[in-house]
């Protein structure tokens, strides 16, 4: 079944990433209508999502912020194919950097770095540092359940100078690390725990739930760089990232990932409809 579905599915990816920009944004419009409008996809935890994040919003402001995001979530899902589609000047032209000499300074000190972002704005892109700095990016992620899509996926990537690297075989990959290259690693950091018993509690968005630490943890086990990526979107299907370097706090527990709530609150309050909405993000909800 896997592999029916990728042999019917992989003309129309392939064809989609080849269409003009023009063209790609008509098609997002039309998705992001079947997906709010037809099909409701996941609009229950969009809204439940929404008014826990802004309780004090009208009802006006959290549908247009609900609408803004179907475009957004339509036109990340297209842009994530169109890469496919894309060439070194194209993507340079539409993913810019603000001060990438933040990484090169850290580089100079020969020190690897994990770059974390929330699941905001085109974070899909960001892989493609590679063409600006030394060294490759790293997405670490969970496998898909279907390995011919996996494999296309990296294989976009890889395109872009950037590869994957299962959450699985982290420790493996890092114990064969060369020394002597430069690695950089793309996080999302905001992920939700499975577990609540142990996890660390804290306020997300106004709310209190479990916060996921393995950023932190990954950073501190494989003494990394921690840079966050802010990134924000100039026009359509343009966007631009400003570097900042998280330092730790040593003396307070959970410092990098305090800092970095802070940091993607500050993001989503700028524009809501860059975030993902789709994600239960309040799925342990502590009241």
């Amino acid at each position: 079944m896997h592999l029916l579905t990728y042999l019917l599915s992989f003309p129309l990816i392939k064809f989609i990433s080849l269409l003009p920009f023009g063209i790609i944004y008509k098609v997002s419009d039309f998705i992001s209508f079947l997906l709010h409008k037809v099909f409701k996809y996941r609009l229950k935890t969009v809204k439940r999502n929404l008014s826990l994040a802004f309780p004090n919003k009208t009802s006006k402001e959290l549908d247009d912020i609900e609408k803004k995001f179907y475009a957004h979530f339509a036109d990340i899902s297209i842009e994530s194919i169109k890469a496919y589609g894309m060439n070194e000047a194209q993507m340079k032209e539409r993913y810019t950097y603000d001060n990438i000499e933040v990484l090169k300074n850290i580089q100079k000190k020969n020190k690897n770095i994990i770059l974390i972002c929330g699941h905001y704005s085109n974070f899909e892109w960001l892989l493609s540092i590679g063409y600006k700095t030394k060294g490759n990016g790293y997405g670490i992620y969970t496998p898909m359940s279907n390995k011919y899509f996996e494999r296309l996926f990296k294989k976009i990537r890889r395109k872009h100078k950037a590869f994957l690297v299962s959450r699985y075989h982290i420790k493996e990959f890092m114990k064969n690390l060369d020394i002597d290259k430069y690695h950089l690693f793309g996080f999302a950091a905001d992920q939700s725990p499975r577990k609540v018993g142990k996890s660390y509690i804290n306020k997300f968005l106004g709310q209190k739930v479990p916060i996921f630490t393995g950023a932190e943890r990954f950073s501190k086990d494989y003494n990394l760089a921690v840079v966050f990526a802010d990134i924000t979107r100039t026009n359509r299907g343009f966007y631009k990232t400003k570097f900042i370097e998280i330092i730790d706090q040593k003396e307070t527990e959970y410092s990098i990932t305090n800092q970095f709530l802070s940091l993607l609150e500050k993001q989503i309050h700028k524009d809501p409809s860059q975030y993902f909405w789709t994600h239960n993000r309040f799925k342990h909800l502590i009241t």
